[in-house]
C-alpha cells in the first residue's frame, strides 16, 4: 500500500522536495452545488498559482457519510502531500482520518470543523456568528415579536449546530419571539417541502422563517411562493445559489448570509502548501459573512461575492 511506504520527511527530502510536483487532495461534502463548485474553483486557482497538484473527491450527495469515508481512504493511498478536507459527518471522519493518516502529512479542514491534533488549520464561515446574523435579520423582519420557525438538513453537523446555537442565542434577549418549529430534511428537498407545507398550512401562525442552508431555503420559497404567502412569512436563508437570489428579486426570501467559497478554496490550498513545507500556518480562518438583501444585492462589492463565476 502506498500509505505504508511514505516516509517522514528526512534532511535529504528536504533538499529535493521540490524535484517533484506536490499534490494536495481536497475532498468536499458533494459534487454538485454552487457553494462547491465555488470553492473547487478558488482551490484549482491556488494551484495553478503555486504549482502544485490538485485531486478532487466528493461524494455525490451530503448525506453519503460512507461515500466520504471511502473517498478519503483512497485520497491516502493515491499519495497526497497534504489533505483539505470538509467533513460530512464530524465524529465519525475523526477517527477515520486519524488511521488513514499514519504518516501525518498536514491535514486542512474547512467548512466544518473536526477534532484531531492532526489538523494544522480550519478554514471557513464562523457558522455562530452567521446563525447570529441571519436571527438578528429574522428579528428585524418581524418586527421583535411572533412565532418563527427553523429549518435544517442534517442532525449533528457542526456548521449546523453552530448556526442553530447563533439563533437560540439571539432568541435568548426576544421573550417576544417564539421559536414554534424545528425540522430537518436529511438533506431531501421533497422531504424540506413536505415539512414546510405542513407547518405552513398547520395550526400555528409562523411570521418568519430561519432556514439554515440552501436546500431548505429553495424548498421553503417554493411553498411560500406557491401558497400565496409571499412578503407574509418572512424567510432568511444562508448561502447564496442563483435559486436563492431569484426568490430575493421576487420577494419570496428577504435577505440571504452569504460565506465566501473562493476564499475557502484558495486558502485551504496556500495553508497546505505552507504546512507542507514546514511553514506555520494559522490554527483558524474566518472568511466571513455578509448580509444580503434586496435593498444592497446590487452594489458592485456585493455581485462579486454572489457572482464569483461572472467575468
Amino acid at each position: 500500500m502506498l500509505i505504508a511506504q511514505l516516509s517522514a520527511c528526512t534532511a535529504t527530502d528536504e533538499e529535493n522536495r521540490h524535484d517533484r510536483i506536490e499534490t494536495i487532495a481536497l475532498i468536499v461534502k458533494m459534487k454538485h452545488g454552487d457553494f462547491w463548485r465555488t470553492v473547487k474553483m478558488g482551490a484549482e486557482s491556488a494551484a495553478k498559482e503555486l504549482d502544485v497538484n490538485l485531486n478532487f473527491y466528493a461524494p455525490d450527495y451530503e448525506e453519503d457519510v460512507e461515500g466520504q469515508i471511502r473517498l478519503i481512504n483512497q485520497a491516502f493511498l493515491d499519495g497526497a502531500d497534504a489533505v483539505v478536507i470538509a467533513a460530512n459527518d464530524a465524529t465519525s471522519l475523526t477517527e477515520v482520518v486519524k488511521g488513514a493518516n499514519r504518516t501525518r502529512i498536514p491535514l486542512i479542514s474547512i467548512d466544518s470543523e473536526f477534532s484531531t491534533d492532526q489538523v494544522k488549520s480550519f478554514i471557513g464561515t464562523d457558522n455562530l456568528d452567521a446563525g447570529k446574523k441571519a436571527a438578528d435579520k429574522l428579528m428585524q423582519l418581524v418586527g421583535n415579536h411572533g412565532k418563527i420557525a427553523m429549518m435544517g438538513s442534517i442532525t449533528g453537523a457542526d456548521n449546523t449546530e453552530q448556526r442553530e446555537l447563533g439563533l437560540r442565542q439571539v432568541l435568548s434577549h426576544y421573550p417576544q419571539v417564539q421559536l414554534v418549529a424545528e425540522a430537518y430534511s436529511r438533506a431531501d428537498p421533497k422531504l424540506a417541502a413536505e415539512l414546510v407545507r405542513k407547518l405552513l398550512t398547520g395550526n400555528e401562525k409562523i411570521d418568519g422563517i430561519l432556514a439554515l442552508n440552501a436546500t431548505v431555503a429553495i424548498a421553503i420559497a417554493e411553498e411560500i411562493n406557491k401558497l400565496g404567502l409571499t412578503g407574509k412569512i418572512k424567510l432568511v436563508t444562508i448561502d447564496s445559489p442563483p435559486e436563492v437570489l431569484d426568490f430575493l428579486q421576487d420577494g419570496v426570501i428577504q435577505a440571504t448570509i452569504i460565506q465566501k467559497p473562493f476564499s475557502i478554496g484558495y486558502l485551504s490550498i496556500k495553508h497546505a502548501v505552507e504546512a507542507i513545507d514546514g511553514i506555520p500556518v494559522p490554527g483558524r480562518v474566518d472568511t466571513g459573512t455578509k448580509v444580503i438583501d434586496l435593498e444592497n444585492m446590487f452594489w458592485s462589492e456585493n455581485q462579486k461575492l454572489l457572482f464569483p463565476f461572472v467575468k
